[in-house]
């Protein structure tokens, strides 16, 4: 007995001996220190500003001045140089997403059937508007309601306001075609707008005292609309804005009832103004913040900017920038409203 209890004893030491080991190695009187926190990651560099900037040009005069106006600024103030890259709309928009274009400077909103989507997902940067009064409908001679005393022209139609009121006045707008029949001039084949207007002259029950005509192409009317002003007879036409047209000549655009969606479609009512805009795409945004500052500030109108299409045909002159330069002396208070005062001061020197 005395032998196994002195077992039992020198196992229990060393068991203690060992279990005390143990915790001295995993445990001391001051803690292991903390180990140090990992270094933040250094913050991204800034893009680099870009110096060479593109703009869409998809056909039409007006984006052509505006893509002129902002590039004089861009070389004059900001020491950019620039070109425009063509396309169609749906091509050019889509080459602003990819990065491809940095600049869109008239987005016509409602001709984009993804915009919304695009805009709401930030595919692209949306930075203001440009202008939003393009109106579009049937317009005549403002002689033919209040006359030209400096032509010797009396009023023919002094109640002509609304569309409806053509109804009235079918021999002042005769067909040479077909006697009997006024004439309502449409616009150009192919386009959505022309069936709306066809629909609206059926509408109005203008179909039974006009004709209506369609050109056959945009220089096939202008050139009747300037035959007949030149002459000082009656037209009565579609058009739209901002043109040339609308600039150089004094129309009247007629009333028609207030905008409906649906009663639009139908020629019921007046035809909306669509919101004009500036885009970028998200590199520029990023690498050009001081132009896209001035960008999100830029804002004209359709009257200004059939003005500015005018000066350019009455001059006779392709050159957009030359355009773009009469009008930014025209229009100082544009310069105030779009520019810094020490940008303001070195564009007014420069032009």
């Amino acid at each position: 007995m005395k032998k196994n209890r002195f077992s039992i004893v020198i196992v229990s030491l060393v068991v203690a001996a060992l279990l005390a080991l143990t915790l001295t190695g995993c445990g001391s009187s001051s803690p292991a220190p903390a180990p140090a926190p990992a270094p933040a990651p250094a913050p991204a560099p800034a893009p680099a500003e870009k110096k060479h900037i593109t703009f869409t040009d998809v056909g039409w005069d007006s984006i052509r001045f505006h893509n002129a106006v902002a590039g004089v600024i861009a070389e004059e103030v900001f020491g950019y140089t620039w070109e425009e890259i063509s396309g169609s709309t749906p091509i050019t928009f889509e080459a602003v997403i990819k990065g491809e274009i940095d600049i869109q400077m008239e987005t016509w909103t409602d001709n984009i059937a993804r915009y919304p989507e695009d805009l709401a997902q930030g595919n692209f940067k949306e930075l203001g508007v440009n202008f939003d009064d393009n109106y579009q409908g049937l317009y005549v001679p403002r002689y033919i309601i209040e006359g030209d005393p400096s032509r010797n022209i009396s009023p023919l139609a002094p109640d002509l306001k609304h569309v409806r009121d053509l109804i009235n006045y079918p021999h002042l707008f005769p067909d040479i075609d077909s006697p009997g029949m006024g004439v309502i001039f449409g616009g150009i084949p192919g386009w959505e707008i022309t069936e709306i207007f066809r629909l609206k002259v059926i509408h109005y029950g203008l179909d039974e005292v006009y004709n209506y005509v369609p050109p056959g192409s945009d220089a096939a009317m202008n050139a009747t609309i300037i035959s007949a002003y030149d002459r000082g007879i009656p037209i009565v036409f579609y058009y739209w804005e901002p043109t040339w047209i609308i600039g150089m000549y004094d129309f009247v655009l007629l009333e028609d009832e207030p905008f409906e969606d649906v009663a639009y479609l139908e020629g019921k009512t007046e035809c909306p103004a669509m919101l004009i805009t500036i885009i970028v795409n998200n590199g520029f945004y990023d690498s050009n913040p001081e132009f896209c500052t001035f960008l999100s500030k830029y804002r004209t109108s359709s009257a200004l900017t059939s003005e500015a299409l005018a000066y350019m045909q009455e001059t006779d002159t392709n050159d957009y920038s030359e355009v773009a330069r009469w009008f930014l002396q025209q229009n100082d208070n544009l310069i105030s409203e779009w520019l810094t005062q020490d940008q303001a001061a070195k564009l007014r020197s420069a032009l």
